[in-house]
């Protein structure tokens, strides 16, 4: 694609300014007790639990790993449990892991108690019931009075997932979380936390993978284990956090008849221009037949591997190369059918993450991937790399889109946070529909209740769901497809495409982008795919025959990451961070999108439906990588401090404002004529993940941003007050004489304020966004603050914020103003 006018980007715009946001408390609803009576009840229920483990200790094996008990604290149903308060670092006395019963909303809280600190509870229960605070209220009575029972944590106390999903006698391949705190001598780092569970796990014979995982404070091994084995780990180890089932990953695909027609190919490489750049994609996937010859001229043998040297580089099963074929072409079928010269600027890499088949037991997905990650770069350190993967866990998956081992260490790849802080760019499936689901269940309503799937939850990547085009079905050859027709409508979310509704909506928006996936075929009671609705590609045996197809959410990922590259070889030296905010900047729905999915065209019911289920829509090339005349991107690549400590406590620090270059006259100029202003911010955040309720200082997030726009009716100073209390001077509640006006965005801050990317966009008059050039950045809190104990709240984190003015009017320049009041500083920039 010739670039006739590239993106402005945009330096030194950015002016930190003290931050600190309003502190609004939140109510909690604790039951209200008689403190004599209930302290006696908790002293009961304690003393029972004490008693019973100091029998179970005595009758325990001598296997001394474990110097303390486990206790399943509950809160009364409807109510909140005052959890935070039963932890204390000094003591020793640790949360491991907080849940909640959705049918009786009863949370419950699980707190490891050291040998020698039993009386720890026993007192504050005693003060409970006996003295009084300042204010007459029992000393302690959010902790005692939340309460309503205390037993020792059994083994289903640390299972997090479904209960069908447990164990019973037969043994199963187990996620085991364990916890560390490098702060604490009384709780080994996590080597020495490693050491000690592959002994105990030698001395009570479970297998034990040696891969293992690395989170802040927590670490994960998978282990093979039944009931029995599970509960004899936890009574003789310390460090148990929580338990989950290992995923079992699959990935869509198939192999399809396609004609054997080599005069195309041959065709299409006579016209296609293979560039050597620095620009790749690297598929996580069942390997690569690189001597494809459609693929060979853009594969180097060096780059081809494998997590497991005894699986081979060679593609088993045929999806990694069908992968290839759209990740290098985008689209096949048309580059054939075409007469037109093509030019391919990356390369295709592999890195083989699943075994051949009849050998795919469960592994610790999280760890494999950071290996393929590491093999990748090790073997091509200059590349600018797009990492794709289309290989999800369909079952034993999270209902309501918290993280994942798996998704939680792609965040923690994505950031660098393990490493040297180098970021990464990662493209992944939401997971696919199984067309049998529409035996029962109707489209689009299977796809509404079937949750994208892990590592989709995933934060930091682009998880990528499917559209269908207008593709048809022309006469079948096969008889048993007559009378079938394509399931969905042209632009509509594809029949394959999984989705998020049904996710708590503090989670990210998943998917956050749809590409071409292809179209289910159904008579009205059979559904299948058919090749006519599928994507044409690379064949992995191509000895036999040169094409293939692929459809589904793999078809839209290898093109969500061939769209990255493109990208990339335009704007090398841009950040992931920014690839993927132009990619959803770009995004748009179809007609057919909102008639499906926002017939009731509300933030909080229509417009929210349409996010969950096809994400921003479908991305634009052209939108992304170049300016119009009358539509300009400005983007700019900034870094901020977020916290910081002083007086011994760890506050928020600073935030951004950016003033933009701005085309006020030709705005004023059009008065009424409508214009749209977009915003896309992106960060990538560090995984604090952990089942301690995602809440206080066990966040998910390291920290997250927010972006804000002056109103037309703020001066600079009215919106500085609104953002920042910092600002306000000696009156806190002076938040300046404008108005937010929330009501000018389309999705508004409660459908676009989860995760790490946020985007929305307002449609007002011209001479209304005439003034609207200032624009903030700010933090929120996150767990670099709240486990100041961690250190990590002095770090900086890295944003990149787009910000388009278009309207539909074509006979507008609103690119020419803009530029020229940013060449006059990059010249004077330059002669300095």
């Amino acid at each position: 694609m010739a670039v006739d006018k590239k993106n402005i980007f945009l330096s030194n715009t950015a002016v930190p300014y003290p931050y600190a946001s309003i502190s609004r408390p939140i109510g909690k609803n604790y039951p209200q007790r008689d403190p004599t009576a209930h302290a006696a009840y908790i002293q009961r229920k304690l003393s029972a639990c004490y008693a019973a483990h100091a029998l179970t200790q005595r009758q325990a094996a001598a296997i001394r790993y474990k110097n303390g008990l486990y206790l399943e604290v509950s809160g009364a149903a409807g109510c909140d449990l005052a959890s935070e308060a039963l932890e204390n670092h000094k003591q020793g006395i640790r949360l491991v892991n907080i849940s909640t019963d959705m049918q009786t909303q009863t949370e419950k809280a699980i707190v490891y108690i050291p040998e020698g600190k039993e009386s720890y509870l026993v007192k504050k229960i005693e003060k409970y019931a006996n003295e009084k605070t300042a204010k007459n209220h029992p000393r302690y009575n959010d902790l005692v009075s939340s309460i309503e029972d205390i037993k020792l944590a059994l083994f289903e106390s640390f299972w997090l997932d479904a209960p069908a999903m447990r164990p019973d006698e037969e043994p199963i391949w187990c996620e085991l979380w364990l916890r560390f705190d490098e702060q604490d001598d009384s709780i080994k780092t996590w080597h020495k936390v490693e050491e000690a569970i592959v002994s105990v796990c030698q001395d009570l014979n479970i297998p034990i993978d040696e891969k293992h995982i690395i989170f802040p404070e927590r670490i994960v091994k998978l282990i093979y284990a039944n009931a029995s084995s599970l509960k004899a780990l936890i009574d003789n180890c310390s460090f148990v956090a929580e338990i989950h089932r290992a995923p079992e990953p699959t990935s869509f695909f198939d192999e399809l008849p396609n004609a054997d027609q080599k005069d195309w190919a041959d065709d299409l490489l006579s016209r296609t221009t293979f560039e050597k750049g620095n620009v790749s994609v690297c598929l996580l996937d069942t390997g690569l037949t690189w001597a494809h010859p459609l693929l060979e001229q853009s594969t180097n043998i060096k780059h081809i591997q494998a997590v497991d040297a005894a699986w081979g580089i060679h593609d088993h099963r045929g999806h990694g190369t069908e992968m290839a074929g759209v990740a290098l072409y985008h689209d096949l079928k048309r580059a054939l059918l075409s007469s037109a010269k093509l030019k391919v600027s990356h390369e295709i890499e592999s890195v083989k993450i699943l075994p051949p088949a009849g050998e795919n037991n469960p592994e610790l997905y999280g760890a494999i991937t950071a290996q393929a990650a590491a093999l990748a770069e090790i073997a091509n350190p200059k590349a600018k790399r797009v990492i794709c993967m289309a290989v999800t866990a369909p079952a034993y998956n999270t209902l309501d889109g918290s993280p994942t081992s798996w998704s939680a260490a792609i965040d923690s790849i994505t950031s660098g946070a393990e490493e040297n802080g180098e970021k990464r760019l990662f493209v992944i499936s939401a997971g696919n529909v199984d067309p049998n689901e529409f035996r029962s269940i109707p489209y689009p309503d299977a796809n509404i209740l079937h949750n994208v799937e892990s590592p989709g939850q995933s934060w930091n990547a682009i998880t990528v769901g499917a559209y269908s085009d207008d593709s048809k079905i022309s006469d079948p050859i096969d008889p048993i497809f007559r009378g079938f027709a394509p399931l969905a409508n042209g632009g509509a979310l594809s029949p394959y495409s999984a989705t998020s509704p049904g996710w708590n909506k503090k989670w990210p928006i998943k998917p956050e982008v749809l590409f071409h996936g292809g179209n289910v075929a159904s008579n009205g009671s059979d559904y299948s795919n058919y090749p006519d609705l599928s994507l044409l590609t690379t064949n992995y045996r191509p000895q036999t025959k040169l094409f293939s197809t692929i459809w589904a959410t793999s078809a839209a990922t290898a093109q969500a990451a061939h769209f990255c590259a493109k990208l990339l070889n335009e704007y090398p030296d841009i950040w992931p961070e920014t690839v993927r905010a132009l990619m959803i900047h770009s995004a748009g729905w179809t007609d057919e999108m909102k008639k499906q999915f926002c017939s009731e065209d509300t933030k909080t019911k229509g417009r929210r439906n349409l996010l969950r289920c096809c994400g921003y829509g479908i991305p634009n090339l052209q939108k992304a990588i170049q300016c119009m005349s009358n539509s300009v991107n400005m983007v700019i690549q900034g870094e901020l401090q977020p916290f910081e400590k002083t007086d011994h406590r760890v506050k928020m620090k600073d935030m951004h404002l950016h003033t933009l270059p701005w085309p006020k006259e030709v705005l004023q100029a059009l008065g009424e004529a409508p214009v749209t202003l977009k915003l896309t911010l992106s960060y990538f955040i560090e995984p604090g993940p952990g089942e301690i309720g995602w809440k206080d200082k066990y966040r998910y997030p390291s920290c997250g941003l927010r972006f804000d726009v002056i109103n037309s009716n703020e001066t600079e100073e009215d919106f500085k007050k609104r953002i920042s209390t910092k600002m306000r001077g000696k009156d806190i509640n002076d938040s300046g004489d404008g108005t937010s006006g929330s009501e000018r965005w389309y999705l508004g801050t409660n459908n676009r304020d989860v995760g790490s990317v946020h985007s929305d966009f307002c449609e007002l008059s011209a001479a209304e966004l005439s003034d609207c050039n200032l624009i903030a950045v700010y933090p929120v809190v996150g767990w670099w603050r709240e486990r100041a104990y961690l250190k990590r709240y002095d770090k900086s984190i890295r944003y990149a914020l787009v910000v388009s003015l278009s309207t539909p009017r074509t006979d507008v320049d609103l690119y020419t103003p803009i530029i020229t009041q940013i060449t006059p500083a990059i010249e004077t920039q330059i002669s300095t």
